[in-house]
This record gives structure tokens, sequence and C-alpha cells, in this order.
């Protein structure tokens, strides 16, 4: 199925510091391609891919998983560290959560973490139903574009597939339970107003690493979508300054 326009993936070959960025649940690489592009203009590379079952329809995504979701991100960071002297790895809400597997899993290979309101979490009683719910309606109302700014827009599904999400659901408990084996330098924003992933995700995020190098940012004028929201210019900068920190 052809991807719909503005939702292709972003590659930039810059320096031999490089950054994966990922996308959250049903979005897709145009909420992120801003920083992307201001990453890239900094001078690094960079690689935004698009996820499977992203970007074309919602019964795509129901076809997916986790696994699928992983392995993407995952050939992302080999492309780069196949290139680059360093690499560090950040994401949006479940882009959050799939860096943050990577930075426990791969180790040496990400020498960073960037987290913009990451889900781990969600504190709500139908997820509970998702084993059932999932056979019984194939999709619920969409969770796309939780933005402050006006007349800005996130591209992602309207529809939310629950399928997939219950798929997601089932990672949580490996991506918090591996939490302890992130080391690297943490740079985490989270947004005060959040509409999609409550607050606790952050806070768990922060209690469980084991970074001793962490930054936590409060995103005050911004919803869920940050990354598209007033905060963007902090989030560009503030990930910009940290990147070249942490491999000087």
């Amino acid at each position: 199925m052809p991807v719909l326009p503005g939702a292709e993936p972003y590659a930039h070959d810059g320096s031999d510091i490089g950054v994966v960025l990922c996308h959250g649940f049903t979005g897709t690489p145009q909420s992120l391609r801003p920083w992307a592009r201001r990453l890239a203009a900094a001078g690094l590379s960079v690689r935004l891919p698009l996820l499977p079952g992203h970007g074309t329809s919602w019964q795509d995504l129901n076809r997916t998983g986790w696994d699928d979701w992983y392995s993407c991100v995952a050939d992302a960071l080999d492309e780069l560290n196949a290139r680059c002297r360093a690499v560090v790895v950040g994401g949006l809400s479940m882009g959050g959560a799939l860096a943050a597997r990577l930075a426990a899993e791969r180790g040496a290979q990400v020498a960073g973490l960037v987290l913009v309101n990451p889900s781990v979490l969600r504190d709500h009683r139908r997820l509970q139903a998702l084993p059932l719910l999932k056979y019984l309606a194939p999709s619920a109302p969409g969770i796309g574009s939780d933005i402050a700014k006006p007349g800005s827009v996130e591209l992602a599904y309207d529809r939310l597939p629950l399928k997939a999400l219950h798929s997601l659901a089932r990672s949580w408990a490996t991506t918090v339970g591996e939490l302890p084996q992130i080391t690297q330098p943490l740079l985490l924003l989270h947004s005060r107003v959040d509409h999609v992933v409550q607050p606790r995700s952050s806070a768990l995020v922060l209690s469980r690493v084991s970074s001793k190098d962490v930054t936590e940012v409060v995103l005050e004028n911004s919803f869920h979508v940050a990354t598209l929201d007033h905060d963007a210019d902090l989030i560009e900068t503030s990930s910009i300054d940290f990147v070249h920190r942490v491999t000087a």
C-alpha cells in the first residue's frame, strides 16, 4: 500500500556522530521531521525510519507488532553504527520506549538517550480488556494530534488498531524491567499536560534507569506531541547540545 504523503522516512548523512529517532504509535516520521532536519542542519547523521504498519492504513498496523517496530529501529541503529563513531537514540511516546529498549539491550552501541513523553505504561481500565476486546472490535477512536499549538497537526491514524495496541501493551513490562540496564546519559523531556501518556510514565523511567548523567526538562507549553508544539525549539536545541556533549 502506498505511503501517505508526508509519512516518508528521513535520512541524512552528515558527520561521524549519528542520531536515530523513533516516532510514536499510529504516528509517522512527520511528527519528528522538523527535529530530524534540525539535527541534520547541525551537521549530524540522522535516521528517522517509518515503522512497519505506519503511514499507510490502521488495518496495516493491526498486522504488525512490537517485534516488527523494534527490528526496524535496530536496523537503523546498525546502519549508523557502521558509519559513525557514536550514535544517540531518541524517540517520542512509543518511540521513546523503542529507544529505551535499544539503550538497554545494545549497551555501548548507544552513546546517549533522548526521550520525549515516553510511553512505558498507561493507566486505563480498558487496557485490561484488550486480550478480548481486540477480537470484538478491530479499532477504537484515535489518539493523534494532542497538540496545544493552533494549526499544528500530526499525521496519524484516526483509528487506534487494537491488536497492535495489545502488542504494545504487552511490551511495557519487558521495557520497564530492562530500564535498570540503561546506564547511558539521559535527556528526558516531558509535558506538564499530556492527554495521551500520564506523567507517571516519565517518572517511572527516571526512577528505574541506572544512568548517572540525567537531565529532566519539563515542557510547560506543549501537550503530548511536543515535537510539533510550542516547545519544539527547546527540544531541538537541548537535544543538539546533549548529543554534542555526550559524544565529545
